[in-house]
């Protein structure tokens, strides 16, 4: 009977807790959508502060209003964090042209982040296509040497997470150039990471190799890479070329900063709970979803929690990381220092996948056992939002580090829908524009929600 008796008590306990868990929630989401700010917020980013690549002066502009903004929300701390950053300016805009015997094409091309600068007269080359690295090494020297190599391996649309589409083709970027020059590439060009066949020319890092030759790399739009694919095809190889200009500079390292606002936790002061996304952007357009709205989603989550009242247990913080963009120094400032400091994280939540229609979360780190004790607990709370999909997976770039210097963080990556992210993703058409402000706002009441129930239960 006694058995019985607690059995009972604990039921109706557990009962409890997830009604007071499902009235807070609807609070959340009820201030993100009623009195939310993180919309205007990203206006003012997007349209008076603008690109924000690391080490420009519009960085430094992010900074200092991103540290006002927190300061205004009065939040119990608000610092920055120095660190030394990238500071690569792509110059004049970039020229390419298909060259059909006495025929110029003009095409649309951007630079590769950290790329080098063509010489003053740009490069004149013959094309050789390839799908991939290993391409490369079967065709070796002979084949390669003063050629520009077009990698032109497409997204694979199969994929219903796009996501792991970008991941399937972004080798070619990431390491393509190095990989060319290798073999005596003159250039590479480089098919833009997207499904979408249009032509805005997506950009976005490329690594050298320190001890290696740096070759000069562009992206080239998908109408762009189809038309020169389709001559390539159709001609004898020396009749078509392909002639580019760019005009990027390596400067020294320059200062800058992480943005930090926290809420003070009223029983565990020194564990912590973080949210972020970087502040830095791509230059070519005002980094509206990559990643204004993540960081504005970040700073949104502890302004909903002092509008509605909720002093977490645990320190909660939002972090505005510095160029995740072109070096990852921000995350790897923030690791550092958390171990430093000997801080307890708990969690660290990532926005970095655009501000669409929140899905769910991926949790890069947990064990089956609690990969099914959190859908068990959680998956119904978070279902009259649509956004219980409560998954394994990725956490983000910014607060991988975290995982070196405190081995007992939670990295949990923030999951809105995929569909449309890389139609836009480094191009010029990541303007506030094309940012919803109700998805961007069920993204906002989301995270909060989630960092609720962690500050509440635990993992």
């Amino acid at each position: 009977m006694k058995r019985l008796l607690l059995l009972g008590i604990l039921l109706i306990t557990a009962f409890a807790s997830q009604a007071q868990d499902s009235l807070m929630i609807r609070k959340f989401f009820d201030e993100a959508l009623v009195n939310g700010q993180c919309y205007e917020n990203l206006r003012y980013l997007c349209k008076n502060v603008g690109s924000r690549l690391s080490g420009s002066a519009g960085a430094q502009k992010s900074v200092d209003w991103s540290k006002k903004l927190m300061d205004g929300y009065g939040f119990d701390k608000v610092y920055l964090q120095e660190v030394m950053v990238p500071h690569w300016v792509r110059g004049a805009k970039e020229q390419g042209y298909i060259i059909d015997g006495n025929k110029r094409i003009p095409v649309a091309i951007a630079a590769l982040g950290m790329s080098v600068a063509t010489p003053k007269a740009g490069i004149t080359a013959n094309v050789i296509e390839v799908q991939s690295l290993k391409e490369l090494e079967t065709l070796g020297e002979a084949a390669i040497k003063g050629k520009i190599v077009f990698f032109n391996r497409a997204f694979d649309p199969r994929f219903i997470e796009t996501g792991a589409a970008y991941g399937g083709a972004g080798d070619q970027r990431f390491a393509g150039p190095a990989t060319a020059a290798k073999y005596g590439a003159a250039g590479v060009i480089v098919r833009s990471l997207t499904e979408a066949l249009d032509d805005y020319p997506h950009t976005g890092a490329t690594g050298y190799d320190p001890k290696g030759i740096n070759i000069p790399a562009a992206a080239i739009s998908t109408i762009a890479a189809n038309k020169l694919s389709t001559m390539l095809k159709m001609r004898k190889l020396p009749l078509i070329k392909f002639y580019f200009k760019q005009n990027c500079q390596h400067l020294p390292d320059a200062k800058s900063y992480n943005v930090v606002g926290e809420i003070t936790g009223s029983k565990n002061p020194n564990k912590f709970i973080t949210v972020g996304g970087h502040l830095d952007s791509w230059d070519l357009a005002e980094g509206a979803h990559d990643d204004g709205t993540g960081v504005m989603q970040s700073v949104e989550v502890l302004r909903i929690f002092k509008a509605t009242g909720y002093r977490p247990k645990n320190s909660v913080r939002a972090v505005f990381f510095m160029n995740e963009e072109n070096g990852h120094k921000g995350g790897i400032k923030y690791a550092e220092l958390a171990a430093a400091n000997k801080e307890e994280h708990i969690a660290a939540i990532e926005t970095d996948e655009g501000g669409f229609t929140p899905r769910g979360f991926s949790f890069a780190n947990a064990t089956p056992a609690m990969q099914k004790d959190i859908n068990k607990n959680w998956k119904k709370l978070f279902e009259p939002y649509e956004a219980d999909r409560l998954v394994a997976g990725g956490g983000g770039t910014d607060i991988g580090p975290l995982k070196e210097t405190v081995p007992s963080v939670m990295l949990i990556g923030f999951r809105p829908d995929s569909q449309r992210y890389f139609d836009i993703h480094h191009t010029p058409n990541d303007v506030f524009e094309n940012v919803n402000k109700r998805e961007l706002e069920l993204g906002a009441g989301a995270i909060s929600a989630l960092i609720y129930l962690i500050d509440q239960h635990g993992l």
